[in-house]
C-alpha cells in the first residue's frame, strides 16, 4: 500500500504525527493536538495527505537518501518506522528470528562505537555485533551481562559519553584491514553481483552483435569483469546463478557467507524517462552520519576511472544505505552503470570495447583502493595490461 497526496486516514495521522515529531511538520494544528502531560503530539484519525504533508515526506525522503516521489510506499514507510524509535523509549535487545531496528539502535550504536565497544557498521539494526558489544560493555561496568539495554545499561552509557568521545573505529577497523591483507590483488576475495535479472520485465538493447535485453548486457560484462580479475589473482564469487532472482537481502548474506574482501554490484537504472543518463556509484551512508570509509573510498575510485575512461556523464558517488550496502560485513558499492532507456548510455554500453573499458575501470579502482597512500597514478592512467602482468609476476 502507498499513500499519496489526496489521501486521508489513520496511516495519514500516524505518518504527519512521525514527521511532526522529526520537526519537518511545523503546522501543529494541521497534524493535530497535543497532550498536556507529555508534550507527544496526537494525530487526528481523519488526517488529510496535504501539500504541507508531500513536502515534509520529500524533505525526509532527500534525507535518507530514498527515491523522492512524495509518496510513503514500502521503503518511505519502513524509514519512518525506523525514525519513530527514540533511543530510550524501549528496552533493546538481540532478537535472532526478527532483530529490532530503528534510529534508536543506530544512535546506541553510535554511542557504543565512540567508547570503542563496537566496531561495525551504524546500520541500525540490533544484530549479533550490537548484542557482543552491548555485553562487553556491561560486563564491564559491573552490570548484568544479558545484552538487554534497559534504563541502567543505557544510564551508564550516557554518563560515559559525556566523558570520552572516540573516533570512527568501524572506519578505522575497515583501514586496518585493507592495510595488513596488502596491496596485492592475489589472494582478495570478491563477490560480483550480476544486478536483478530482468526478466521479468526485459529491456531489449539493440548492439552491433545483435539484440540483448538487459539482463544479459549485465550478465555478460559481470562474467568478463570475473576473468579479468582471476587474470590479477582475485578469486571471485557470483551472487547469483544466471537464472536466479534473488532479494538484495539474500545477495548480502550470500556475499557475508562467502567472508568476501569486497562485494560490487553492477545494474541499469531503469527509470523510463529517456532523459536520464550517466554513471553513478553508491556506497553504505546514512542520514545519521554513518559510512563505510573504505565504501565511499572504492566507489570514488571506480567512479572516477569510469568517467575519464568513457563518455559517460559523471552522477557522482552517494551514500544509501540500500540493503545490500547495509547488511554486508565488508564494504560494497553499487554502480549504475547508465540508464536501460537512454539511447546515449545504451549505445556506450552496447559497444564491446566500452564495455571491456567499464571492465578495466572497475579492476583499476579495486587495485586503487588496495594500494592505500601509495597510489600516485592519476586517474585514468594505470594501465590493466601492465597490473595484471606485474600482479602474476609477483604470484610466479
Amino acid at each position: 500500500m502507498a499513500w499519496r497526496r489526496g489521501d486521508r486516514g489513520p496511516e495519514v495521522a500516524a505518518i504527519r504525527a512521525t514527521l511532526a515529531g522529526m520537526g519537518l511538520l511545523h503546522n501543529i494544528d494541521s497534524v493535530g493536538i497535543t497532550e498536556p502531560e507529555t508534550g507527544s503530539i496526537l494525530a487526528r484519525t481523519d488526517a488529510v495527505f496535504d501539500a504541507d504533508l508531500e513536502t515534509a515526506v520529500l524533505a525526509f525522503q532527500q534525507a535518507r537518501g530514498l527515491i523522492s516521489d512524495g509518496i510513503v510506499g514500502p521503503a518511505t514507510q519502513a524509514a519512518l518506522d525506523d525514525a519513530s524509535h527514540v533511543l530510550g523509549t524501549r528496552d533493546l535487545s538481540y532478537l535472532v528470528s526478527k532483530p529490532m531496528a530503528g534510529d534508536d539502535v543506530a544512535q546506541l550504536q553510535r554511542r557504543l562505537g565512540e567508547l570503542g565497544f563496537y566496531a561495525g557498521l551504524v546500520d541500525g539494526t540490533f544484530g549479533a555485533l550490537t548484542h557482543a558489544a552491548v555485553t562487553d560493555f556491561q560486563r564491564d561496568c559491573a552490570l548484568d551481562a544479558d545484552g538487554v539495554v534497559g534504563a541502567e545499561t543505557l544510564d551508564t552509557i550516557n554518563r560515559f559519553s559525556t566523558l570520552f568521545k572516540g573516533g570512527d573505529v568501524a572506519s578505522l577497523v575497515e583501514k586496518e584491514r585493507a592495510r595488513t591483507s596488502g596491496p596485492m590483488l592475489a589472494g582478495k576475495r570478491i563477490v560480483l553481483d550480476p544486478g536483478p535479472s530482468g526478466s521479468e520485465n526485459p529491456i531489449r538493447i539493440e548492439t552491433p552483435y545483435g539484440t540483448i535485453t538487459d539482463a544479459e548486457l549485465l550478465w555478460d560484462i559481470t562474467r568478463r569483469l570475473s576473468e579479468r580479475m582471476n587474470q590479477a589473482g582475485v578469486e571471485v564469487f557470483l551472487s547469483r546463478p544466471e537464472a536466479m532472482i534473488p532479494t538484495d537481502p539474500e545477495r548480502a548474506e550470500i556475499a557475508n557467507a562467502f567472508n568476501a574482501d569486497l562485494i560490487i554490484s553492477l545494474r541499469l537504472d531503469r527509470h523510463p524517462n529517456p532523459v536520464g543518463n550517466g554513471v553513478a556509484t553508491f556506497y553504505f551512508g546514512n542520514s545519521l552520519g554513518a559510512e563505510s570509509m573504505l565504501g565511499e573510498a572504492l566507489s570514488g575510485f571506480i567512479q572516477r576511472e569510469i568517467v575519464s575512461r568513457t563518455e559517460l556523464r559523471d552522477c557522482r558517488t552517494h551514500g544509501r544505505s540500500w540493503p545490500l550496502l547495509r547488511m554486508t560485513r565488508m564494504p560494497s558499492v553499487q554502480i549504475y552503470l547508465g540508464y536501460a532507456h537512454n539511447a546515449g548510455d545504451l549505445a556506450i554500453l552496447g559497444d564491446r570495447n566500452a564495455q571491456d573499458t567499464i571492465i578495466d575501470s572497475i579492476l583499476v579502482g579495486v587495485k586503487r583502493l588496495y594500494l592505500l597512500d601509495e597510489d600516485d597514478h592519476p586517474t585514468g592512467s594505470m594501465s590493466v595490461d601492465d597490473l595484471i602482468d606485474y600482479e602474476q609476476r609477483q604470484r610466479s
